[in-house]
């Protein structure tokens, strides 16, 4: 009874147990309801606020900042790359490779990669690269990777060493320039040095037309790294065929070295150096200067060779100053053709006094008789008749105190006294009519007497003709300055003819040459001290010439300095080196015999 009671009152507790619980969820959820709107609104909140913020950064990423993303990526998509382009080759007139860039090679070994002893390789290799087998063994043993066992090797070389098929060998191209006549037209071509900068001729001095313009092109790269050519523009590895061409004529340069490096073996000078000018354009057929350097070998040559001296150094031109002085007083009217004067071997002026070069007297000569002897006291007889002032302004007429206007580097102003101590000492004018208290440099002197042989016009002389193609085409000639009119025709045509005496009857006789009218003048200059007055013993010897008489157009010079021996002048050093060259000349430039009559 007891346990059904108990039964009884459990039943209805979980009753009344169940109808509480039935009545509890209706007040929750009436409760519930604002919660959950509350919840709803801050997550759209949270999530509209995330939108926001979103939107935001996209328009800060795409909009504000998005150019410079771009070019960021771009950047680290892209690389710039700019090609090598070789230097344009320089040849001479006929087209013969003075200058080129060849490609030449730096050989390394790898003996961790070699697959026979380094014995066996070094036996092989030795007699190619002309080197003791022993010594590159102990090469091969002193690295195991990386070792440089030569560079600048010639392709003929690398022929031979790829051919022996050794793995642990590796050669790397690169490109050097190259010059195939070695030290012929060194003074005129230069070099370069290995940064390709070039350091002399006009491989320093025309630098812009050497150098192929060449363009920067960007390359995309790809996920491991490499470069692949989708955005590089059509053909932007190919370049021109453009050369440099010279006026120089090799086979001329040639000729005038041989002969210029007999006389000063013979004579033990210090140094030497012949020109050859076309007076028509001022286009220079040869320049020698002697001791020279080979450009391939740069490195090894002392650094004054650089320096080509015709340009860059002064002199005293002596005696072949004296035509040039003879024109501007005809051009004047202060002499006649047949005036004559009275040399007794001595002159004063103030409290100086000069004579002849050997103490002579020549007594009563007319002006070719002047030129013919070198006359010093004819010489300042016949610009004592000039006003100072006027002399000095005829000077500067010619250039005297300025620079050669050529396209050869490193040219230096001639000196010429201020006009006011010329006009004020009588000596100035005295001296400079035989050549001396006056410097310029052998190229002036070259280009003074180009306006006796071209109808008096002042030349610009130059070594480049231009920029030709493969097929002989110009594209490209330098703009020079028009020629200034400084003599009239009469005059040139009376001085040159004086001058034709000079190798006739007078110091010139050995430069004769059969069948052709000659002009031609000697010098033997003291030489100037640095310290001022002149180096005893030391000259300069040298000899000029104009041909041909009947039609002038060339003009070569010779010069020779501080040759030894007592009969060391112009005449005895100099003018054979001019009639050789004239020799050589004559059939490449086919200039006739002169005829009867001319």
């Amino acid at each position: 009874m007891q346990k059904n009671l108990r039964n009884l009152t459990h039943t209805k507790r979980q009753k009344r147990s169940r109808r509480g619980l039935s009545e509890k969820p209706a007040s929750n959820t009436q409760d519930q309801t604002p919660n959950t709107k509350s919840r709803l609104l801050i997550v759209w909140g949270l999530l509209m606020a995330a939108g926001l913020g979103l939107a935001i950064n996209l328009y800060q990423l795409q909009i504000v900042r998005g150019p410079k993303l771009t070019q960021k990526a771009r950047n680290q998509q892209m690389v710039n790359l700019r090609p090598f382009m070789p230097r344009r080759p320089v040849v001479d007139r006929s087209n013969n490779v003075l200058a080129i860039d060849r490609p030449v090679y730096t050989l390394y070994a790898h003996p961790k990669l070699f697959s026979k002893s380094n014995e066996a390789i070094a036996e092989r290799l030795a007699p190619i690269l002309n080197k003791d087998a022993a010594e590159l063994v102990k090469t091969f043993q002193s690295k195991k990777s990386g070792i440089v066992l030569a560079s600048a090797l010639p392709e003929e070389i690398i022929d031979r060493i790829t051919s022996l098929q050794f793995n642990g060998l590796e050669l790397i191209q690169k490109y050097s320039r190259f010059y195939p006549p070695d030290d012929l037209v060194a003074d005129v071509v230069g070099y370069v040095n290995i940064d390709r900068r070039g350091q002399a001729g006009v491989e320093y001095s025309q630098e812009k037309l050497l150098e192929r313009p060449v363009q920067t092109v960007q390359l995309s790269r790809s996920g491991n790294g490499a470069l692949m050519p989708d955005h590089a523009p059509e053909g932007f590895l190919h370049f021109d065929d453009l050369r440099l061409q010279l006026t120089i004529d090799s086979r001329l340069q040639r000729a005038a070295r041989t002969a210029l490096k007999q006389q000063m073996e013979k004579f033990d000078a210090k140094r030497g150096a012949v020109i050859v000018m076309d007076a028509s354009d001022g286009s220079l057929l040869a320049l020698v200067c002697q001791p020279t350097y080979n450009p391939n070998k740069y490195s090894t040559s002392d650094i004054s060779l650089f320096k080509n001296w015709t340009v860059a150094d002064l002199y005293e031109p002596g005696s072949t100053f004296k035509p040039l002085n003879v024109a501007i007083a005809l051009e004047n009217s202060v002499i006649k053709p047949n005036d004559v004067f009275n040399d007794p071997g001595f002159i004063k002026v103030t409290d100086r006094t000069i004579k002849n070069a050997l103490n002579n007297s020549y007594g009563r000569i007319n002006i070719a008789q002047i030129l013919q002897h070198s006359s010093n006291i004819g010489m300042v007889q016949i610009i004592q008749r000039l006003q100072p002032s006027v002399y000095y302004n005829w000077l500067e007429r010619l250039g005297l105190g300025q620079k050669v206007d050529t396209d050869l580097p490193f040219e230096v102003s001639g000196r010429l006294k201020s006009q006011e101590q010329f006009i004020a000492s009588p000596i100035e004018p005295a001296t400079t009519s035989f050549g001396q208290g006056l410097s310029l440099t052998p190229l002036q002197l070259v280009q003074m007497h180009g306006a006796l042989a071209n109808g008096g016009k002042l030349v610009t002389p130059h070594v480049v003709r231009g920029l030709i193609d493969s097929k002989g085409q110009m594209h490209y000639s330098p703009n020079r300055t028009t020629p200034r009119q400084i003599f009239s025709a009469t005059t040139v045509n009376t001085v040159v003819k004086m001058m034709e005496s000079v190798v006739l009857e007078g110091s010139g006789k050995v430069s004769q040459i059969p069948g052709y009218r000659i002009a031609g003048k000697t010098g033997t200059a003291q030489k100037a001290s640095p310290s001022g007055g002149y180096i005893r013993g030391a000259r300069i010897t040298s000899f000029v010439a104009i041909l041909p008489v009947a039609s002038p157009r060339y003009v070569v010079l010779a010069l020779v300095d501080e040759p030894k021996g007592e009969n060391a002048y112009g005449s005895t050093v100099a003018a054979p080196i001019v009639k050789s060259v004239m020799e050589a000349l004559i059939p490449i430039e086919e200039i006739p015999p002169s005829q009867a009559g001319d």
